[in-house]
């Protein structure tokens, strides 16, 4: 399943998929079960992005929106746990069945890769050039990475942050005004000497409150870990600092618990943590509060960054969150009580076993977004739009994360978080997933498609990604078979394949069931 390249390698294939992620790995089985030659590259050592990388609860809104072999994916971790179907799972395990499915659709992946450069020719990319020489060569591209790397590097447009909300006709994307979720719950002074501004901020905060609400800007809201921690003592490995741990760098949580303990707030765990149980005693863990897992602000650059600048970003995460959790465990200022429910928690031994427990996937929330022919919008997600060429549904409230941690009278405020529903399910238009023509004619891109700031923070969910990624490769072996831009197919050929392959494209009352 993952031979190893040889420098100056060139691998011939109908399709290859760029980035292993779900979208991927989905966008590949299908590939290969209409009997195409079939290549998956991935920058990593592991298939199945967030998915098999920590991200255990799914989020989706409304699971009768996923068809296809995104359902099956789940009806076949329901099997692992006696169930019909199961939504909250191990990490381990989901990397077995997407290891199972890719075996048996006999896909050949090509693990640590890392683009270097990408041949184009008259609108069409003939080849991809990886950093250790080897070459893939296809007719039809799938750029299924969480980052747009393969888009970017072909010449499709795309933009990297918040559009401002006349940009589309929105009302949620931009800056915001008033962000009241994830917030600090009482006031705590941002400056490092107390009450001087001149003395400077504290780590982890970027700067004063930007003056105009709605405007866009290029930031990106926060990534974290989703880790996958137990109290189990056979199973559980210790919570270790990063080696550049220092207590003051968490000066500002410091602050923010005595501030909570000063205002008679009872303390738990769970004020700092979204920690929701997984089977086998282990748990998925996601942010909540103002200080939590999400680094807010860290991930500045990672999007459209160099490998070696996203290293960096990535271990700074990593050393974030490790110094987070240590301070949280070990710090005198932390209340005993608190410290005592750190420390009973660990990371497992039998999960992520090649990174000592730790999660093989940063949580890529948001990178590069293409900008095409139509572009998903606030609009899609409130007014159901019903567009004429759908190849899935989205089914998530209109969810940012928070972008930047800023000062704003005087105070710390972190701003940006979006947390909008009460909306059904919704198309997802096949032009999102297709460059426009003129810039790319045998691409398509799945995850990082063509969607507004706050569309996509609702589109951006695993099971969505696993059914754009099934409907990207059916599209693209309509555009094998005629030899003909990704952007001319037939709809109603690709609806029929689509309905057929067991995608939902409409949603009613009581929508189809999936296959």
């Amino acid at each position: 399943m993952s031979p190893r390249s040889h420098a100056g390698q060139i691998v011939q294939s109908d399709i290859c998929v760029f980035g292993g992620t779900s979208a991927g790995v989905i966008a590949a089985v299908e590939a290969a079960y209409e009997g195409r030659q079939i290549v998956l590259t991935e920058f990593g050592g592991h298939a199945g992005g967030m998915t098999a990388g920590g991200l255990s609860q799914t989020d989706i809104g409304n699971k009768a929106a996923i068809g296809g072999l995104a359902r099956e994916f789940y009806q076949r971790l329901g099997r692992h746990y006696g169930t019909n179907e199961a939504w909250k799972f191990e990490p381990s395990v989901a990397e077995r069945v997407f290891q199972d499915m890719l075996r048996e659709a006999g896909v050949t992946v090509y693990f640590h890769q890392r683009l270097a450069s990408v041949k184009t020719n008259r609108a069409r990319i003939e080849s991809l050039m990886m950093e250790d020489g080897t070459v893939f060569r296809a007719a039809v591209f799938i750029d299924a990475s969480y980052e747009g790397d393969l888009m970017a590097k072909a010449g499709v447009s795309f933009f990297v942050g918040r559009e401002g909300n006349a940009t589309y006709h929105e009302m949620l994307d931009g800056i915001r005004a008033v962000t009241p979720k994830h917030q600090f719950a009482v006031a705590v002074d941002p400056y490092f000497r107390i009450g001087d501004l001149s003395s400077g901020l504290l780590p982890f905060i970027q700067g004063q409150a930007p003056s105009n609400a709605g405007e866009g800007d290029h930031s990106v809201q926060a990534y974290n870990f989703r880790l996958c921690l137990t109290q189990n003592p056979a199973n559980k490995l210790a919570l270790t600092p990063p080696a550049n741990y220092e207590p003051a760098r968490y000066e500002l949580l410091a602050r923010y618990i005595e501030a909570l303990v000063a205002a008679g707030k009872p303390l738990r765990l769970g004020q700092f943590m979204d920690i929701q149980p997984m089977p086998n005693g282990k748990t998925d863990v996601n942010n909540n509060g103002g200080f939590s897992t999400d680094f807010i602000g860290g991930n500045a650059g990672y999007a459209d960054g160099s490998y070696a600048e996203r290293v960096r970003i990535w271990q700074a995460h990593e050393d974030y969150t490790r110094g987070f959790l240590h301070f949280l465990a070990t710090s005198p200022r932390v209340p005993p009580a608190l410290r005592v429910e750190m420390q009973s928690w660990g990371l497992c031994k039998d999960e992520f076993s090649d990174t000592g427990g730790w999660p093989h996937q940063l949580y890529i929330r948001e990178a590069r977004r293409m900008v095409s022919d139509y572009v998903m919008t606030e609009n899609n997600c409130r007014d159901s739009i019903e567009v004429p060429d759908p190849v899935g549904l989205a089914a998530y409230t209109m969810d940012s994360h928070n972008c930047r941690r800023i000062v704003r009278d005087g105070r710390v405020e972190n701003e940006g978080d979006v947390q909008v529903g009460g909306f059904p399910p919704y198309q997802i238009s096949y032009r999102s997933l297709v460059p426009r023509e003129s810039e790319c004619e045998n691409l398509l891109v799945p995850v990082c498609l063509s969607a507004s700031h706050i569309a996509y923070g609702s589109i951006r969910m695993e099971p969505v990604f696993m059914v754009l990624g099934q409907s990207a490769a059916i599209a693209a072996g309509l555009a094998l078979d005629e030899k003909i831009a990704v952007q001319k197919i037939s709809y109603k050929r690709l609806r029929r394949q689509l309905l057929s392959a067991g995608q939902v494209l409409e949603w009613t009352s009581r929508p189809a069931s999936s296959k």
